[in-house]
């Protein structure tokens, strides 16, 4: 049987699949809440379910079309998205390659139910390229044959693109994210990777990995050109949780250098969606409204907000002791109005919570979920991974140690995210 990416390319139909329940156990979530969702935290219980598996057909192209993701077919896609972190990180790989083979990886992240993954990349893995420690990707052993370049030291940007084809191979969409400038954990104060770019301060002399605009689109130029007759790379997420030095980030600005780089990535391929991010950490895209993001070819920008229990700049209440109705009434203001007046598609790219959950941390999912399911739009999990490049355990995983169906956390998160990629569409 011929791999199938060789028959997405012969223009079929492409056929994912999204399982809607676990293999074994489904978890219970029963929300104890008040009205404001904050007296006690929720009851989990487990039951034993068969799992009801359903598919979705899709054919590339997309374009974008009022506030829809289309397929060259003209039918209507919401993205399930898992982030799988670490070639943003200072191991430089995606987490997990020294556990399981990526192949493997890829099948389960598709049976868990997700459609698509957003894949995040530093600067640093394109402008120093570095040679990856053998120990990172251990089960993968096979990515240090390279038939072309025999006894090449492997590198990071290979590892990077062998990722991204087992991904797609496995019939999932890919979504590459810049997603920091130097490899590291993200976000912290660090005034170098604030933004796109560093040298406006002298970041070209105070910065461990300097970075130009110019540089900043080189870099994007370099990570896609190898995925060009890729149909299942679905685009680019231009940059991450754009905030500038203590949010002083202004969105015309922003929205100025993401026309520039779009346009040159759809130069490469003019098939791609390009993804916006907000401003004050993808928080806010109130500023696209009077300043939208235009580029030369139409249906080609879909916008990404995050939303965090942290989340609701501005405010001295955070997400995480709203009621509902102060949570939704952001969510509109900050990036809901685009959806609900048609003016373009909306990707929530990162949400998350932990596995033991807090107070705050249930109020604000319960209203999240709630939300998501209302608008009834795409959005991206944070994150698949076991654990940090450090180490430390990743509370907000889907996945323990062992990388595989019998490591997965089955709790409230993978049983709400479960039930929302399934669901049919609420919102028109």
């Amino acid at each position: 049987m011929l791999p199938l990416i060789h028959w997405i390319r012969r223009n079929r139909p492409v056929s994912l699949i999204l399982a809607a329940a676990t293999l074994a156990l489904v978890q219970v979530v029963l929300w104890q809440l008040h009205e404001d969702g904050l007296d006690s935290v929720p009851t989990i219980m487990t039951t034993a379910a068969d799992p009801t598996i359903a598919t979705l057909n899709f054919t590339p192209p997309f374009h974008t079309a009022g506030r829809h993701i289309i397929d060259a077919q003209g039918v209507p896609i919401k993205l399930a998205s898992i982030n799988w972190y670490g070639a943003s990180d200072a191991d430089y790989v995606p987490g997990g390659l020294d556990v399981q083979h990526r192949d493997a990886i890829a099948a389960l992240i598709r049976d868990l139910g997700f459609n698509s993954v957003r894949l995040p990349y530093a600067d640093e893995i394109v402008t120093n390229n570095p040679v990856i420690n053998p120990g990172v990707i251990a089960a993968n052993q096979d990515l240090f044959h390279n038939p072309v370049l025999p006894g090449a030291p492997l590198r990071a940007l290979d590892v990077f693109h062998e990722v991204v084809e087992s991904l797609t191979s496995a019939g999932l969409l890919v979504i590459v994210n810049n997603h920091i400038t130097q490899a590291t954990w993200c976000c912290g104060m660090n005034p170098c990777d604030l933004s796109w770019k560093n040298d406006w301060f002298g970041g070209d002399i105070l910065c461990s990995v300097p970075q130009s605009e110019e540089g900043w689109m080189r870099n994007w130029e370099m990570v896609m050109s190898p995925l060009v007759s890729n149909p299942l790379v679905m685009g680019a997420d231009l940059r991450n949780e754009v905030r500038g030095l203590w949010g002083t980030m202004h969105w015309d600005e922003w929205a100025d250098a993401a026309e520039k780089a779009s346009e040159r990535l759809l130069a490469l391929n003019p098939d791609w969606l390009m993804f916006v991010e907000g401003i004050s950490s993808a928080n806010d895209l109130s500023g696209a409204r009077a300043r939208p993001v235009q580029l030369s070819l139409p249906g080609r920008v879909v916008y990404s907000a995050h939303v965090y229990k942290w989340s609701g700049w501005g405010s001295l209440r955070p997400f995480s002791g709203r009621s509902y109705e102060g949570f939704a009434a952001t969510m509109w203001k900050n990036w809901g109005y685009l959806l609900a007046e048609e003016i373009a598609p909306v990707w929530v790219g990162e949400v998350g919570t932990p596995d033991a959950p807090s107070k705050g941390d249930t109020n604000y999912w319960h209203h999240l979920v709630r939300f998501l399911r209302e608008v009834d739009t795409s959005w991206g999990y944070w994150a698949l991974n076991a654990r940090k490049a450090t180490g430390e355990w990743e509370s907000y995983g889907l996945v323990g140690d062992g990388w595989d169906w019998a490591s997965v956390r089955r709790d409230y998160r993978l049983a709400d995210l479960q039930r929302l990629g399934r669901e049919e569409g609420q919102a028109h």
